[in-house]
């Protein structure tokens, strides 16, 4: 299993345990889509790498290429292995907040923490 499916893993976890239905992506490269009553997440999830950097600025270009609706009720999420979350949290808080990126750490032991923008 690789890092990423490891990453993946917690994630979808945790979202059902957080009560959200996890779905087939409606965009086959989308990593994880979930669905709570009128809520939709479009996830992209990221594992331990080399080129921590590099990745994080990939994973949020692929998410800016998935918002192809303008709806308030879908929202984004980064999900990267601790060792990359300051890679990841270079992005502003503030222009997450405005893109609806929310950002999750996902610890050694498979523990999901989300990162408020």
């Amino acid at each position: 299993m690789s890092d990423e499916d490891r990453v993946t893993d917690s994630f979808r976890r945790h979202l059902i345990a957080d009560g959200w239905t996890v779905v087939t992506p409606t965009d086959r490269w989308t990593d994880v889509e979930a669905v709570r009553g009128e809520e939709r997440l479009i996830a992209e999830a990221k594992g331990r790498t080399q080129e921590k950097g590099i990745d994080a600025d990939i994973a949020h270009g692929q998410l800016l290429r998935r918002m192809t609706s303008n709806s308030p009720n879908i929202r984004y999420a980064l999900v990267v292995p601790t060792s990359s979350l300051w890679h990841a949290q270079r992005v502003p808080a503030h222009i997450r907040r405005l893109l609806r990126i929310d950002l999750y750490e996902v610890t050694h032991d498979g523990q999901v923490n989300h990162r408020p923008s």
